[in-house]
């Protein structure tokens, strides 16, 4: 089941608070908790709170703080946009939405509301936003002052625009005149055919119609008289210019009356028309050109049993008349008319138990790597562990160093002398605060001779004498591994200036594999675009046997499964299916039969293309009966010579983050680097060798 939903429109004044508004109260029927979150609001003055989180929040009386229902302004996203940070707009984004979804059962989340231009990019906003907190996307769209075609159109390109990244769970089109309801609907059931919901909402006309207080905050209008009155809803207005026996012919209901402001007249006779069971309501009186009536008259009114708002404005008539006429009504917190009208409308014209349930039985595929990435981090967090970096002095390392510190996930001892890491600190400019890490020099520890006797103990059969062993343990990816051995870290990450055979020689010597793990091997986790795949081996075992391979896959598996990603493996070769013969793929096609006997729930196919592995299409064209085939998760290649190649390709190709090595099978964890990785590859190496740890 999802936890939340993203209400996403195409365009501006789109309606979006009448499906907001309806949400919300079918929600609330629904499960007791619901939170609501705005990734990004409009940017307001004075510290004004945001009118739709003041609406939403105020009358459904949920209980949160308003600085957890945003994430940024509109000028706070743009301008970390035109530093190149827009990685950092959405990992915030995760990180808020996520604290949101801990605290209630579901979260409601309304997208942007188009109300500037460059609406490409907020439209590009919408789909990274709800792809990326995994969440089914209502889209709204309206179709006031358009045709049906231009309507269907238009409701068309939005669905395959966002289907292309997100599920499209309903499309609710909303203004539209009463009259075109049934035949708009008709017409986007033909175009769009895949299970959408397709909802229709006519246009209500006092909705759409402004308040005497949104007219008078537009004005910049002083209240005279009727202050209580002021959410009474305009739905015509005129000028009263005319003499008073003419203008009364003119008056229709919850009519604005717009008049100069010394036009005693006018002013007394809509009051007393207002009164009259003989004419309309009339909503106010709006008084242009500054002018207030007279003492007697300000006497009179006062006077009256009921008045209804009477506002002094500055500007004249004219334009007094031709700005209300543009104004673009809102529904805010205090008018709780509109509020209950929208929340009718939406249950009137929305099919509300098939939405529950379609949201009851939603279950996403998407996995993005800003999700990935932010999952591991909590994890960290949850259970905070020690891990040693050996090569102190290296530049990416004291980078990756200050930015784990920063984010307060792991611990860190850090091999080296500590005045030369404070020179290296001082000359690379990089903030960290040696005080917040341990630093240490093999042969001025406190541990040396303990850490040089335990090791010629285990290795003296091999030949080790007590000079060997204190020469191994001044190395320092050997003392390192010495730490973990005996409990004063976690874990290791090297390998940013050493080879994988000095990072891995020390543990395979004596932390040794687990006790059902014949064969240490490695994954690369690869965050492409809107997935997060798990490739291996593709740095450890040059040629595995079928036996091998088999192990190599299980492991993977286990591996998937323990970060979040449900394992669908994929035994690579050149061939799919019983089709191919020769020794490689035979090979591959053992180790299948291997794995699948020694683990019998496991999906798994093989041999597989890598195409017919990771593609829907041509996966059902060649194994149409496969669980695994166009959807795999962890892809297994036949060979080092393969896996390392396509690893790399598909990283320089795609841009894809490539995350580890990550080795397999050691009693305590291990990770080597590429000595071509970066700051970000050692920060990410040592988030996920400190959740192996937690894991022991």
């Amino acid at each position: 089941m999802s936890k939340g939903i993203y209400v996403a429109t195409i365009e501006p004044n789109s309606g979006k608070s009448v499906v907001v508004l309806g949400l919300m109260r079918m929600l609330l029927g629904k499960t007791a908790k619901v939170g609501y979150f705005r990734p990004i609001i409009e940017d307001t003055i004075d510290n004004e709170k945001d009118n739709h989180i003041n609406t939403v929040v105020s009358y459904f009386d949920i209980n949160i703080d308003y600085k957890n229902t945003y994430a940024y302004t509109r000028n706070q996203v743009l301008d970390l946009y035109n530093k190149g940070k827009s990685g950092d707009v959405i990992d915030e984004i995760i990180k808020k939405y996520k604290s949101l979804e801990d605290h209630f059962d579901f979260v409601l989340v309304e997208g942007t509301d188009f109300s500037h231009e460059n609406s490409s990019l907020e439209l590009d906003i919408n789909m990274l936003i709800s792809k990326n907190l995994g969440l089914p996307v209502i889209i709204v769209s309206q179709g006031d002052g358009k045709s049906l075609p231009e309507v269907v159109d238009n409701v068309q390109l939005a669905h395959d625009t966002f289907k292309e990244e997100v599920d499209v769970l309903s499309i609710m089109t909303n203004k539209i005149d009463p009259k075109d309801v049934t035949a708009l609907k008709a017409l986007l059931k033909t175009r769009i055919h895949n299970g959408t919901d397709i909802t229709v909402i006519p246009k209500i006309k006092s909705l759409a119609s402004p308040t005497i207080k949104e007219i008078t905050k537009k004005l910049d209008g002083k209240i005279l008289f009727g202050e209580d009155m002021i959410n009474n809803q305009s739905e015509n207005f005129s000028v009263g210019a005319m003499q008073l026996r003419n203008y009364l012919t003119h008056l229709k209901d919850n009519v604005l009356v717009i008049t100069p402001g010394d036009r005693a007249d006018i002013i007394l006779g809509a009051l007393q028309a207002n009164i009259s069971k003989n004419y309309p309501k009339i909503s106010g009186i709006i008084l242009t050109g500054g002018l207030i009536p007279e003492d007697s008259i300000s006497k009179l009114i006062e006077g009256l049993s009921s008045v209804i708002p009477i506002i002094s404005v500055k500007k004249g008539t004219f334009y007094v008349t031709n700005t209300i006429g543009k104004i673009k009504s809102r529904i805010y917190a205090e008018n709780t008319e509109k509020i209950e009208t929208s929340i009718a409308t939406f249950e009137k014209h929305v099919a509300t138990e098939k939405l529950s349930e379609d949201l009851i039985t939603f279950q996403s595929d998407i996995f993005t790597p800003r999700m990935f990435q932010y999952n591991l981090l909590q994890r960290a967090l949850k259970d905070k562990k020690h891990i040693v970096l050996p090569e102190g002095y290296d530049e990416r390392v004291l980078r990756a160093t200050a930015k784990l510190i920063d984010a307060h996930v792991v611990d860190l001892t850090l091999i080296g002398e500590e005045e030369k890491i404070k020179e290296r600190l001082e000359k690379f400019d990089i903030s960290l605060n040696t005080d917040d890490i341990k630093i240490v020099s093999p042969q001025k520890s406190e541990h040396y001779k303990d850490y040089v006797n335990t090791f010629y103990e285990l290795r003296k059969h091999k030949g080790v004498n007590i000079d060997m062993a204190r020469d191994a343990m001044s190395d320092v990816s050997y003392f390192a591994t010495m730490m973990i051995y005996k409990g004063h870290a976690d874990g290791m990450v090297s390998g940013a200036l050493h080879t994988t055979a000095h990072t891995l020689r020390p543990a395979l010597q004596f932390i040794k594999t687990k006790p059902d793990v014949n064969l240490v091997s490695s994954v690369f986790f690869m965050c492409l675009e809107d997935r997060v795949s798990i490739f291996g081996d593709c740095a450890i075992n040059p040629n595995p046997n079928a036996e091998q391979l088999a192990e190599i896959a299980i492991s993977s598996a286990k591996t998937a499964k323990n970060f979040g990603v449900e394992p669908k493996v994929a035994m690579l070769s050149y061939s799919s299916g019983a089709s191919g013969k020769g020794e490689d793929v035979d090979k591959v096609r053992k180790a299948t039969e291997i794995a699948k006997k020694l683990v019998p729930d496991l999906k798994i196919e093989g041999p597989i293309q890598y195409d017919a592995a990771v593609d829907m299409r041509i996966g059902k064209s060649k194994l149409p009966d496969s669980e695994v085939a166009g959807q795999a998760s962890v892809l297994i290649f036949p060979d080092l010579n393969t896996g390392n190649n396509t690893y790399k390709a598909v990283q320089r190709e795609t841009g894809a983050l490539a995350i580890g090595p990550m080795l397999q099978g050691l009693n305590k964890p291990v990770n080597d680097l590429s000595r071509g990785c970066t700051a970000d590859d050692i920060y990410s190496t040592v988030i996920i060798t400190a959740i192996q740890a937690q894991d022991l």
